[in-house]
């Protein structure tokens, strides 16, 4: 049956859990309906920060839900496997509530590289359930617009457990075959010719993601790369892709036709997805498919994992910026050309024509890295930062390879580095956040309390100790202005071993005083980061005096 809407609170029928995901507009948190004691899954969209616009796409994506369960339900059960479904849609004064299936399984891709036994056939079996859930979305009107890995997920952690296409949030609804422009929207590294190229479009955008999807599930990289966004869409546009050996060399030509087929691109000629689930490949895998464990590939599939994991948490940095106020965040970048890129719901970003005016970003690329990013999250965007370069820029620069056909895995090694520096940044964050709001108690959590520190209030003598800076926090901070916001240029993260840091920045401090006057200040820092019990505390600071310091009636900002 179709998904009622509910006019009821949700307080009412559910009771909410822990979080599971975060974005800019919205929570995803466990919850249990009450009546049942069933689990789902409930997106909390925080309506007050909705544009006119975001409120369509919110309806828009709720409407193809329910229309995809209903077909499921009338013409095919047995589909609704392949789906994250759409149970329960409530509107409150300043929430939307959408009640999906709650899938515990995590990423196909996660769970693929924990197998102990991975080949051809494992390929041709994920593809066909990917191949069924689109089929029955363009039998239904429905084009989905993002399909990628991040969006293919588990049922469950059991073995053999059924693939689900989730996120519907940039789905559209087409009359039978038609062609149109319906705007700039996917992940770039999953873009048609024909979406770059900003022609009419429709159903077959789906089938080349599904190629591309394809293409990484036998051999664990994309077919199309490049460090230079535009080399990469004139790849893209001119279909120049191929089979390089020696991992190439073992996968059967079954295989290669049938992305042959998918990455045709010419939209008219591209196989459908009906056709293509009528492939031997697919339809007689016991016959054709190989059946030899693909190890190659798995160790490929990690490190592209790996990647688009770490970029996605590198360009939720880069797009947060180093903004952070006590009365609000700014989470917008400036691109070079003077546009604006939004943060993205997904931790791999997705881009909509609202979000970009054109295709202008390269994809993800887990084989070395371009100056791009791999999912909000996200993952896919290169955002080039006007002025100072901000700490994600900085990331991204260092896991950098030279340009070449198949370009450098990220080993573990650099993972777990660039991992570490992430750290490091977040927890600088938090310190900054707890001086802007005056909290001493969570200033205390994050120091060690025999701090020392170097700065101009200590009249050149080093400070050991908490007193000294709880005067400010008990007389000063919070008290003297309206508002504050820091932001942190130039940053530098240097790891000193496994458990020991320090990162150096230029902090530049906006507040208005309690007379409604606007000031800044500016200083340089740097911290000294130590993890004891595997928590990371800051056990030392140098801050040096700047304009401005005086005006803001303390000379400090810890």
């Amino acid at each position: 049956m179709a998904v009622p809407i509910a006019c009821t609170r949700f307080s009412d029928n559910y009771d909410l859990k822990e979080e599971l995901g975060k974005g800019a507009f919205s929570v995803v948190r466990r919850c249990v309906q009450k009546s049942s004691g069933l689990e789902f899954a409930a997106k909390i969209i925080n309506t007050k920060k909705l544009s006119a616009r975001d409120f369509q796409k919110l309806e828009r994506e709720a409407r193809i839900c329910r229309k995809l369960q209903h077909a499921n339900i009338v013409s095919n059960p047995e589909v609704l496997k392949h789906l994250v479904r759409l149970h329960d849609s409530i509107q409150e004064e300043n929430f939307h509530y959408l009640v999906f299936d709650l899938v515990t399984g995590g990423e196909l891709f996660e769970d693929i590289v924990a197998r102990e036994f991975y080949s051809e056939a494992d390929a041709s079996h994920c593809i066909q359930q990917i191949l069924e859930s689109v089929n029955h979305c363009h039998q239904n009107g429905v084009v989905h617009r993002d399909l990628k890995p991040e969006n293919l997920l588990l049922a469950s952690k059991a073995k053999g457990a059924a693939v689900k296409l989730a996120d519907f949030g940039l789905a559209i609804e087409v009359s039978g075959e038609q062609q149109a422009w319906f705007g700039f929207a996917g992940t770039p590294g999953y873009l048609s010719p024909e979406v770059l190229k900003k022609e009419p479009y429709g159903k077959p955008v789906d089938i080349w993601a599904c190629g591309v999807i394809l293409y990484i599930l036998l051999v664990g990289y994309p077919p199309f790369w490049d460090e230079d966004q535009h080399r990469l869409y004139a790849q893209i546009k001119a279909g120049a892709y191929d089979y390089p050996s020696p991992e190439w060399d073992t996968v059967t030509p079954e295989a290669k036709n049938l992305i042959n087929q998918m990455l045709t691109v010419n939209p008219g000629k591209r196989i459908t997805a009906a056709d293509a689930l009528k492939h031997p490949w697919i339809c007689q895998r016991e016959r054709v498919a190989s059946v030899v464990h693909r190890q190659e590939t798995v160790d490929c599939l990690k490190k592209f994992n790996a990647r688009r994991k770490l970029k996605g948490a590198i360009l939720t940095t880069m797009l947060a910026t180093r903004n952070f106020s006590s009365k609000c965040r700014s989470i917008i970048v400036k691109k070079g050309d003077g546009s604006q890129v939004k943060e993205s719901t997904d931790s791999s970003t997705t881009l909509e024509d609202d979000d970009i005016k054109g295709p202008g970003t390269p994809p993800q690329s887990p084989r070395g890295a371009g100056p791009n990013s791999g999912s909000p999250p996200s993952s896919s965007v290169a955002v080039a930062v006007k002025g100072p370069l901000n700490l994600g820029q900085a990331l991204l620069q260092s896991v950098q390879g030279p340009l070449s056909k198949r370009p450098r895995l990220l080993d573990a090694e650099e993972s777990v580095i660039l991992s570490r520096r992430q750290e490091i940044i977040k927890m600088t964050e938090q310190l900054i956040e707890a001086i802007n709001t005056g909290d001493f108690e969570a200033y205390t959590k994050i120091c060690d309390p025999h701090l020392t520190a170097f700065e101009p209030e200590a009249m050149g003598n080093l400070v050991e100790g908490m007193d000294f800076h709880k005067f400010y926090f008990d007389n000063v901070l919070g008290k003297n202005c309206k508002a504050v916001n820091t932001t942190i240029l130039n940053p530098h993260v240097h790891l000193l071993g496994e458990d020991a840091a320090c990162i150096a920045y230029v902090r530049l401090t906006q507040y208005m005083d309690k007379h409604g006057q606007a000031h800044t200040h500016q200083s340089e820092e740097s911290r000294v980061w130590h993890k004891r019990d595997s928590k990371w505390q800051n056990v030392h600071f140098h801050r040096s005096g700047g304009n401005g310091g005086a005006a803001f009636g303390f000379s400090s900002h810890k």
